[in-house]
């Protein structure tokens, strides 16, 4: 189709070419004979209507040391490109939400993926909580007394920031740890938001499952152990990547979750899954297709591709 594509992105040379999903959506792209073009979420510019950023066209190569080449920066008017692919890093901040007010002027006309009206209204640990029925219970508050007594009910339980990513920030407070008020301080003086409090699930021991969707549909999953000693997961803290299926329950949550990510515009969407709950729906920018394609022998970037262009049709 000989397609437009600019990529919002932290710079290129900070990528991993063997774990970053931004990096092989760009090489399908670039296979598929589209021309790509990069800039950064801080050169962009709301001007009389028009969506301008400072951008370099790129070409990428899996290559080590060697995996991109920009050509000379310019101004670019985003809506002379057909497809934006939002994939800047979170944190989700004031920052992230402004970029997602200004891509709204140019979406649909030009394609935003994910849209940037439901990834604003979609954070991660919020819009899970539409779907109470497959989560562990779990708690939003800035209240201390009301954390507290949740702790009572639940005793085990999990302490992390509202709009956190990668697993910073994510306590484990078993029964009778007395450090509950003074890390609640530590949260609460560092940041004006509510802090999300979950009941502790033992399952995580056997794994915290990416299970990655495309317009709505399961596509492929990926379990992650946490190492020895640590409650997380995330692979950049020691958690191990294995091969995995997705369970008859992990199916049933997909089914209830589909229909909402389809209508919503979220074309690209990673969920996690400890035991029989569901705990997060990650929208802004979902990472796990070069793990799942490793051991799958999948190209989920493949289909990501397929579906962007199956809407421009």
């Amino acid at each position: 189709m000989g397609l437009k594509v600019a990529i919002q992105m932290d710079h290129i040379s900070t990528v991993d070419i063997n774990g970053d999903s931004t990096f092989v959506l760009a090489l399908e792209a670039q296979r598929r004979g589209h021309t790509l073009y990069h800039y950064l979420p801080t050169s962009l510019s709301l001007d009389q209507g028009n969506v301008l950023c400072q951008a370099e066209v790129m070409t990428v190569e899996r290559e080590h040391g060697a995996h991109y080449t920009l050509g000379e920066q310019h101004e670019l008017n985003l809506r002379d490109v057909d497809v934006v692919l939002m994939r800047q890093d979170p944190p989700f901040d004031m920052s992230y939400i402004t970029a997602t007010h200004i891509l709204d002027h140019i979406h649909p006309e030009t394609l935003v993926v994910n849209d940037p009206t439901h990834v604003r209204n979609a954070p991660e640990k919020l819009f899970v909580m539409e779907f109470p029925d497959l989560m562990p219970p779990t708690l939003i508050t800035r209240d201390a007394a009301r954390v507290a007594s949740f702790r009572d009910k639940h005793k085990d339980i999990i302490v992390k920031p509202l709009f956190g990513n990668g697993g910073a920030g994510v306590f484990h407070l078993q029964p009778g740890d007395e450090n509950l008020n003074s890390l609640l301080e530590m949260f609460f003086e560092a940041s004006r938001e509510p802090v999300m409090v979950q009941e502790y699930l033992p399952a995580v021991r056997e794994g915290d499952k990416r299970i990655i969707l495309i317009d709505g549909e399961p596509v492929g999953a990926i379990n992650r152990i946490p190492a020895e000693g640590e409650a997380r997961s995330n692979m950049h803290v020691g958690g191990r990547a294995v091969a995995s299926t997705l369970t008859e329950r992990e199916h049933e949550i997909c089914q209830r979750i589909g229909p909402a990510l389809k209508e919503r515009g979220l074309i690209f969407v990673g969920i996690d899954v400890i035991g029989d709950y569901m705990t997060e729906i990650n929208v802004t920018s979902p990472t796990g297709l070069q793990e799942i394609g490793r051991y799958d022998g999948v190209s989920l970037e493949n289909a990501i591709w397929d579906a962007i262009e199956g809407k421009l049709a």
